[in-house]
């Protein structure tokens, strides 16, 4: 009998070792094959419907303690109405620079906000020419949202404002003043809310993403961290109307650029990215109270972070951490698609404007909530429709797990896209993670079983001694 557990030991040696280069094969040959000329970072997807008109994309790129990985650029992206690559622009200033808004204007440029060294650029951009008609560099940190209010005076969403002699934040929405580089309104979040929100006060409290003027009086904001979206009256400063409130997650989470519409009735309308609950939602404001009208993703969307209505009555909608953007029905039917990578934050169909211009979902008879159908995959031609993400959830989903399942799906969802090689593909990631995590289980039993044997040796030695 104990003749034969060096044979069944060696057995489960070989056992590991052949699960393991399974498990990495496929990232073997990914790397072997891979062509950085034919790596689809930029590639349409389905295209059923011509788009009307360019399409303009901001990708946020991969750069960590100021250093900007090159395979993972921040960009701009402009694309044609049949989703052909019109062309790209990078920042020529600062290495650690992102891309996050960018605003049509009417004269045909664009307003671009694109933070780097703890400040935060924001300039109109000549799309023909790549030239900027003007900058302005604000001493704000990471912030996502600037929007033009007249020649002179930008309207702010500024996070991250913290105080740390005072360890209070000062987010804030502030109109400022490019002529005299001055603040000339300002609404701080701390004189209207508890400082016990989201848990209390830190650096990143309210992580304001979005500010959009709704006519001259008031702005909507949306302070990301407090799961709600607000309508602030520019001359009273008060919250004249609020969708959602902190941590109830039923109505959105962690959502992104809401936009406000309002129908034919003059019904108030919000389309948002709820980018907590992996989907795109609309609420309406009838008899006093928010219903929600219409849903779209669930089941397919990673962390959307912007989602606009078309004249056309369909939605774009930027779905971040697949790294595309995709135009779908009210019935959530993909009619046009294209890949985006690294991260695109902002979408926008240039000849309609910034945000929403389009008819609300009850005035298209479409309420309901809809799965998203027609993709050409969730990597670009390939027919894959899952991601690691959505599988690890799903695969816990209904058992004593789900909880851990939802949690760990997020995670991966989060992290990986930007933890793994350009010649990875997601599930290439899993699989030599599975292999890593075997290896490591392997190497801790074999410390253990050698371990014990040698504890039984020098026990069994020491018996001898004694005796």
């Amino acid at each position: 009998m104990l003749s034969s557990r060096p044979s069944r030991r060696r057995l489960a040696r070989g056992v590991v070792l052949l699960l393991v280069l399974a498990l990495l094969t496929p990232s073997v040959a990914s790397a072997l094959t891979y062509e950085p000329s034919e790596s689809g970072s930029l590639q349409r997807g389905t295209v059923t419907d011509a788009a009307e008109g360019q399409t303009v994309v901001s990708t946020q790129g991969y750069t960590f303690r100021g250093n900007t990985n090159p395979k993972k650029p921040a960009r701009l992206v402009a694309l044609d109405e049949r989703g052909g690559l019109n062309w790209t622009y990078q920042s020529r200033q600062g290495a650690d620079a992102w891309f996050f808004d960018v605003d049509p204007l009417p004269n045909g440029n664009l307003l671009v906000v694109s933070p780097r060294s703890g400040n935060t650029l924001v300039y109109e951009l000549d799309p023909e020419t790549k030239e900027r008609e003007w900058e302005q560099l604000l001493p704000y940190e990471d912030t996502h949202d600037v929007d033009k209010l007249n020649d002179t005076a930008l309207v702010v969403s500024h996070m991250r404002a913290w105080d740390e002699s005072q360890q209070v934040s000062n987010d804030e929405i502030v109109v400022y003043n490019r002529t005299t580089e001055s603040v000339t309104w300002r609404w701080r979040y701390r004189n209207h809310f508890p400082n016990s929100t989201d848990g209390g006060m830190n650096e990143d409290w309210t992580h304001s993403n979005d500010v959009d003027p709704v006519g001259d009086d008031q702005f909507l904001v949306s302070p990301r961290n407090f799961d709600q979206v607000l309508l602030i009256n520019r001359t009273t400063k008060d919250i004249d109307r609020r969708l959602g409130a902190d941590d109830n997650y039923s109505v959105m989470r962690e959502q992104h650029n809401p936009d406000y519409i309002e129908g034919e009735d003059g019904t108030p309308t919000i389309l948002v990215a709820d980018s907590g609950n992996n989907r795109v939602v609309e609420y309406a404001y009838t008899n006093g109270t928010w219903t929600r009208t219409w849903s779209v993703g669930s089941d397919s969307l990673n962390w959307p972070r912007d989602a606009d209505r078309l004249p056309n009555g369909n939605t774009l909608i930027t779905d971040t951490l697949n790294h595309r953007v995709i135009e779908v029905t009210p019935t959530g039917e993909i009619v046009w698609e294209y890949y985006a990578t690294w991260g695109p934050y902002d979408a926008e169909r240039v000849a309609h404007g910034d945000g929403s211009t389009g008819p609300t979902i009850r005035e298209q008879n479409a309420t309901g909530s809809y799965e998203i159908t027609g993709s050409a995959g969730l990597v670009a031609g390939s027919g894959q429709q899952t991601s690691v993400g959505t599988f690890i959830t799903a695969t816990a989903a209904g058992t004593p797990l789900s909880g851990v399942g939802e949690e760990l799906g997020t995670l991966w969802g989060h992290y990986a896209p930007w933890l793994r090689p350009v010649w990875m593909s997601g599930w290439d990631l899993f699989y030599a993670a599975l292999a890593g995590l075997l290896l490591v289980g392997w190497l801790l039993t074999e410390v253990g079983v050698y371990g014990y044997r040698w504890a039984s040796e020098r026990s069994a030695a020491g018996g001898a001694t004694g005796r």
